[in-house]
């Protein structure tokens, strides 16, 4: 028997909700920490030395600090948020809360740009380890980029304990490739290869900013991709132990360990291997160490560490999917789970588009992309910081964020330059994002928020904060 969907402002059936439950406690803080690593690990490895051509290397250096700076205020912003609101909406729980319907979806649909194209970037960046590795014979990245997705995909299927065990796994692999890469680089570092693009004539250039003082600005998203994603830890809230605890102390101990590798590869990669030379590099830590014994092992560590974000990607997709579609936002059908507590369409759909993004070919453009994205939502989730401070301050908050308004005003600040930074690089991949980003809106102002599920998790802190403000 056909299951009949609850309307707009109704309450849902029993049934409806037993199909759209996740598995509880499966996470405790250590897990957590590793899933922040995981989300971002394969930032390390590629992706954030194409900013060198945009910037050189003092111009990514300046530009990595001052994004460091804003992920740091946004992550203690987030543990507090996520430590009253633990929900697997993550972002879009908060923005909820404080923005109303049209915040919510907004920041869950920036988010969802943000988590559907990364893995894409991030796939095209596997095609390059593997065919520089030469395996199976493979010199053409699509067959990679299929099985990735399948398999992965299909391991996420299986349930989120085995999947956040597996990522566990990986993401210790991966940064033990990295240590092997610090180690192997140290006596090859060479302060020179630090400054050897050539200077153009941009206002301000010099061997330290080779394009002047705008390529700050414009290497300001692939800085991002040091840190990208892991703003995906609460999306877990409703599968982990005690999450108002763990959250925060799981994405604050990943951001830590993500501080120390993002200082480490931007300067021994680029003193190692020159910043002429890795600005265009699919695989620059191989590169920089050219060819040597420790060369190959990175290489195929470092598969294990493009795997262990392009793998946790996926599950945040799922969740940010899952949760808008369970309230209404997005088509009902995106929420049902399989036998083993997986959301099953949230997983394949965005996998499906991903894959079709991958024959772009262009890992550096659908960087810039998922940036535009990650930066959107950011702005979104720092203003909901700041509302629900001055809207409701006696909200309970098991996590204080250090500074409150004025350390997330600072990432709101810097997060908004960054969407702008995204149209520097390359202005049609951020066009095409806003065109999409829009579509989405129209279709939540024509069609489904008048279909929103009163009592799913999101709607019921919303209803309850309303209720709370009319008896005051």
């Amino acid at each position: 028997m056909a299951v009949k969907e609850p309307q707009s402002g109704t309450q849902p059936t029993d049934d409806y909700l037993a199909r759209r439950t996740l598995r509880s406690g499966t996470a405790g803080w250590v897990l957590l920490a590793g899933l922040g690593v995981s989300y971002v690990v394969s930032g390390d490895y590629s992706g954030w030395n194409f900013g060198l051509e945009q910037g050189g290397f003092g111009g990514l250096a300046i530009a990595a600090v001052l994004i460091a700076g804003m992920y740091l205020a946004m992550v203690l912003g987030m543990a507090e948020m996520s430590s009253a609101l633990p929900a697997a909406g993550g972002g879009y729980t908060f923005a909820r809360r404080a923005l109303g319907p049209w915040g919510g979806f907004a920041t869950g649909t920036a988010i969802l740009i943000e988590y559907a194209i990364a893995p894409a970037a991030i796939a095209t960046f596997i095609g390059a380890y593997v065919e520089s590795l030469g395996l199976f014979g493979i010199t053409d990245g699509w067959w990679v980029y299929l099985a990735v997705y399948a398999i992965f995909i299909g391991v996420h299927l299986a349930g989120v304990g085995e999947a956040l065990k597996v990522m566990f796994v990986i993401t210790a692999i991966a940064l033990v490739g990295l240590l092997i890469f610090a180690i192997a680089a140290v006596p090859t570092f060479d302060v020179a290869n630090l400054t050897d693009i050539e200077p153009t004539d941009a206002a301000g250039a010099s061997s330290l900013l080779p394009m002047g003082y705008l390529g700050i600005w414009a290497a300001v998203p692939f800085a991002i991709w040091f840190f990208l994603a892991i703003e995906g830890v609460p999306l877990a809230a409703e599968e982990a132990k005690d999450p108002a605890r763990n959250v925060p102390r799981g994405i604050i101990a990943a951001m830590a360990v993500l501080l120390v590798t993002a200082a480490a590869m931007l300067i021994l990669v680029t003193g190692a291997g020159g910043a002429e030379a890795m600005q265009s590099s699919g695989n620059p830590l191989v590169e920089a160490l050219g060819d040597s014994g420790a060369a190959t092992v990175v290489n195929y560590i470092g598969l294990a560490g493009l795997v262990a974000s392009f793998f946790s990607i996926m599950y945040a997709y799922s969740r940010q999917l899952f949760a808008l579609s369970r309230a209404g936002y997005l088509p009902k059908s995106m929420s049902v789970v399989n036998s083993r507590k997986a959301p099953t369409l949230a997983l394949i759909v965005p996998g499906v588009i991903g894959f079709a993004l991958t024959f772009t070919g262009k890992g550096s453009m659908l960087l810039n992309m998922a940036v535009f994205g990650a930066a959107l939502s950011y702005v979104l989730m720092m203003v909901s910081h700041i509302v629900l401070r001055r809207r409701e301050p006696d909200m309970p908050r098991p996590y204080r964020t250090p500074g409150g308004t004025v350390t997330t005003g600072f990432a709101l600040i810097v997060a908004a330059l960054a969407v702008v930074a995204t149209f520097l690089v390359d202005s049609q991949a951020a066009l095409w994002c806003l065109a999409v980003f829009a579509a989405f809106l129209a279709y939540f102002g024509l069609y489904s928020r008048h279909r929103l599920v009163a009592s799913s998790p999101d709607e019921e802190f919303a209803a309850l904060a309303d209720a709370e403000r009319d008896l005051e």
